[in-house]
């Protein structure tokens, strides 16, 4: 009953108006154009379901209410499959952010699942964005430092710092987040000096 509460809280209140037109029968055309046009209004319907289902997700990891990104977070994941397929490169966001409501929930096994999926996908991808492996690398850093591994998190953020630098420029507002993260580490390993110009740099 608790999941259930979860999951209509989460999606299911915001989304159920839009699941039966793609979800149920299709109905059945006559001619070629009828049915390019009924394609296209279904694809269309399934990518406003996908983008209403991801920042749904979003607006509660931001919120601090990881569990209640989980589910949205799901049914952008399975509508973006269905549209995408499950190797297409659209999905390595909804990947990342399946990993940081899971990491925020404690469930850190499952986190390393979404972001092994996503650089899977990533790694398969040559033509993959530079802002695309700049967010994996973020996502890779923050899950190090719930694990404790500072050092290895310290890498996976200098990473993001230079490949959101390449893609957006040195004085980016997109690099600042790694360099907070990084300054946040050097805070808590008592080294201040490094801090301070990381703080400073944000």
């Amino acid at each position: 009953v608790s999941h259930q509460r979860t999951d209509w809280i989460s999606i299911h209140s915001h989304i159920c108006h839009l699941l039966i037109p793609v979800l149920g029968p299709q109905p059945c055309f006559h001619s070629e154009k009828d049915r390019k046009h009924g394609k296209e209004q279904l694809l269309r319907r399934q990518e406003s379901l996908i983008a209403l289902a991801l920042s749904t997700a979003q607006g509660f990891v931001w919120a601090g209410k990881p569990l209640e990104a989980i589910p949205a977070a799901l049914q952008a994941l399975r509508f973006s499959s269905r549209v995408f397929g499950s190797g297409s490169v659209q999905l390595v966001p909804i990947y990342l952010l399946l990993a940081e409501a899971s990491t925020g929930t404690g469930h850190l096994r499952q986190a390393a699942k979404y972001l092994s999926q996503a650089q899977w996908i990533i790694l398969q991808t040559p033509d993959c964005s530079a802002a695309l492996q700049s967010k994996l690398h973020r996502g890779l850093g923050l899950f190090s430092i719930a694990e404790g591994n500072l050092d290895q998190a310290l890498y996976h953020l200098a990473n993001d710092v230079y490949l959101a630098t390449a893609e957006f420029g040195l004085n980016s507002v997109e690099v600042s987040g790694a360099y907070l993260n990084m300054a946040n580490i050097f805070f808590y390993q008592n080294k201040m000096d490094a801090a301070n110009s990381l703080y400073t740099e944000v």
